[in-house]
């Protein structure tokens, strides 16, 4: 989920869960506080001053964490005391922080990252990947909420509507999700693929755009669909390119299927040799580790040196250049391979 929203969200529940005569600390620093908490979990992107791969392996990690939610909570609770000067208490900052997090916990967790729910005990991610990180729907409902309670400033019943719209909103998403699920399941059982290798994943522009993804080995049978679109959206040259990206996204009747490979693209055997080795190496660990569909996007093959594309299909999308596109790389003649990337659409690239 993007910034923004995020802290929306912290406030409009902060709103909601309490009231304007509530005297242990002001409405005002109580959504101040909440919204802020509600931020606070994405300060991992510090890590991106690491590297990019370190921040893509930690990111929505333990900031992410329902173990550590109290103690990332203590700590805000015990800054915001302190900027208030003490006047009020760290106690009456708590439940706003721990409400902030947990929302922020809650946002991410239905997006198709991945959160480290349980670190530190164990870096497994969880996900629910219903919501596509920047969902306008989503952020409407929230502000919404919020301009109705400042409208109405007694009453929260408008805060509190707003979140049943957004739970609303996201079952309404979860349906969409086994629409394309069930797609995929289709398509597997007449091809005789495993159906449990079946994963649909939310996309742009649109809550009914899709991309389902069933794992054969290591190819991936992949369709960009959109559920209720009847015939295929027509662009012209001079269209923008969201309108191309849109078109990308075709009819289920019209579904069309192409196949990705990790390892090899149809290659010659030396090529197919050189990209498994090359997917091997210890410079593409932290890749590995990152990416959950991984693919060749090409190789780069001079008299000088040899790039190993890959990219991890989940930040691809149509007419953008891929995120986070990593290559091994080796100089003609040297055996020592190393990491090359090159950056896709945006800043966090």
């Amino acid at each position: 989920m993007d910034p923004v929203t995020h802290a929306l969200s912290g406030a409009l529940l902060m709103r909601a869960a309490t009231s304007s005569h509530d005297q242990r600390l002001p409405l005002r620093e109580r959504i101040i506080a909440s919204s802020v908490a509600a931020a606070f979990p994405d300060s991992d992107v510090i890590l991106r001053l690491i590297d990019t791969l370190t921040y893509l392996n930690w990111h929505q990690g333990p900031t992410h964490s329902l173990v550590l939610l109290p103690f990332w909570a203590l700590l805000l609770a015990h800054l915001f005391s302190r900027f208030t000067r003490q006047r009020y208490s760290w106690q009456s900052f708590f439940i706003p922080a721990c409400l902030g997090i947990l929302i922020h916990i809650l946002g991410d967790l239905v997006t198709a990252y991945g959160l480290m729910l349980l670190a530190p005990f164990s870096t497994g991610r969880f996900s629910l990947p219903l919501v596509f990180v920047i969902d306008p729907w989503f952020t409407a409902i929230i502000l919404a909420g919020l301009v109705l309670s400042a409208i109405f400033p007694e009453k929260r019943i408008y805060a509190a509507t707003a979140l049943i719209g957004i739970v609303a909103y996201v079952s309404f998403l979860g349906m969409l999700h086994q629409e394309a699920m069930q797609v995929g399941k289709a398509y597997a059982a007449e091809k005789m693929l495993d159906q449990q290798a079946v994963s649909a994943l939310p996309q742009p522009l649109s809550p009914f755009n899709q991309m389902v993804i069933i794992r054969d080995g290591t190819e991936l049978h992949v369709a960009r669909v959109n559920l209720r679109r009847s015939t295929p959206l027509k662009c012209a040259d001079s269209d923008s390119p969201l309108c191309k990206m849109a078109a990308a996204y075709h009819p289920l009747a019209m579904a069309s299927w192409r196949s990705y490979y990790s390892l090899h693209n149809n290659q010659s055997p030396e090529y197919a040799a050189l990209s498994h080795d090359a997917w091997q190496q210890l410079a593409l660990k932290s890749f590995r580790q990152f990416a959950q569909f991984p693919v060749l996007d090409g190789i780069d093959h001079t008299a000088q040196h040899v790039c190993v594309w890959f990219i991890d299909l989940r930040f691809k999308f149509p007419g953008l250049p891929p995120s986070f596109r990593y290559g091994a790389c080796r100089e003609t003649g040297n055996s020592a391979w190393y990491l090359q990337r090159q950056r896709g659409a945006f800043w966090i690239d």
